[in-house]
């Protein structure tokens, strides 16, 4: 038999290049990866790593490994997730996490509606950005993602996960209230080209890349005049009419905050592609699909509409 932990820890190494890397994702000490993969490599027989100078690679037999252990591991998730429905009703424990202002806008009110109408479930809720999301489903500190990837990311192909769009969240131009543009019904994003910004740090986040992919799609750079990465600190910037910026729809605004949001017109659509991401098998879990359908009301909540599939209706719960 094979314990299929260990394979979970192979592809983690595969994942993140080193035993030290990985065994930080998994919450593990380096020594135990080590022994998880020698033990493994007891039980298939096969040799499944190899010095290359002062580091370790994996040999083409535990390539092979992993790409049928994927498929071990998505089966045995269904398996989990169909027992789990057997006993649908119980209590139990659901973990969430997402990027910040998915955190405000979607999860939290969706993690209230949960608890509302299921007073014994436990949710729990986790900020944190697209890679570490990747991480923590792997893992399973969380069991449903919400976030904006940047494309290709994981690719859609990836076994390990089941990607499906939420929505396609549209951007805003937020202005200070007494600039011109607060009282237009919308405005072109060519027209802010001579405008002062209000944006990250490069790198720090993927709203920076975004803004500046959006402006040179219309054929301008934004002269970037103040740099912040919390949406409360760019609002506040604008706020004193100190620059403009793009918003997110479902951000919320300080009250305090001087602002208005305008639509955007532009050649190409304004957004973010905003996905409920899960562990390959196991999107028909009874909690998971529960709160997948509470995220797709949040959503309509907004006035938007859910891009993906429809979320079945969760069965009835016993009284």
């Amino acid at each position: 038999m094979i314990d299929l932990r260990r394979l979970q820890v192979l592809r983690a190494v595969h994942q993140h290049g080193t035993v030290t890397a990985a065994a930080a994702a998994l919450h593990l000490t380096p020594s135990a990866v080590s022994h998880q993969l020698r033990e493994l490599a007891k039980e298939l027989k096969v040799q499944l790593v190899e010095p290359q100078g002062r580091r370790i690679r994996l040999t083409t037999a535990a390539h092979l490994v992993i790409e049928h252990g994927d498929a071990l591991l998505a089966r045995w998730q269904e398996a989990e997730t169909a027992l789990e429905a057997h006993r649908a009703g119980e209590a139990g424990l659901l973990r969430m996490c997402g990027y910040p202002s998915a955190l405000i806008g979607l999860i939290v009110p969706a993690t209230a509606l949960l608890r509302e109408r299921r007073p014994a479930l436990t949710v729990e809720v986790t900020e944190c950005e697209a890679a570490a999301g990747f991480d923590m489903l792997m893992s399973t500190d969380a069991d449903i993602a919400v976030l904006a990837p940047p494309e290709g990311f994981p690719h859609p192909g990836d076994s390990r996960f089941d990607q499906e769009s939420l929505l396609e969240e549209p951007f805003d131009l937020l202005v200070p209230a007494a600039h011109p543009f607060a009282t237009r019904d919308r405005v072109h994003l060519a027209e802010t080209a001579t405008e002062d910004w209000v944006l990250p740090m490069p790198d720090s986040c993927d709203h920076y890349r975004r803004c500046m992919i959006f402006c040179a799609q219309t054929g301008f750079t934004p002269r970037i005049a103040h740099r912040a990465t919390e949406w409360s600190a760019i609002s506040a910037l604008v706020g004193h009419g100190l620059g403009l910026s793009l918003y997110p729809r479902l951000t919320g605004i300080p009250l305090a905050h001087s602002v208005v949001r305008v639509p955007v017109a532009a050649d190409i659509p304004l957004c973010r592609r905003v996905l409920t991401c899960v562990r390959g098998g196991s999107r028909s879990h009874p909690l998971i699909r529960q709160a997948l359908a509470a995220l797709d009301e949040i959503v309509l909540s907004h006035g938007l509409t859910p891009t993906g599939p429809p979320t079945p209706a969760p069965a009835p719960i016993p009284t």
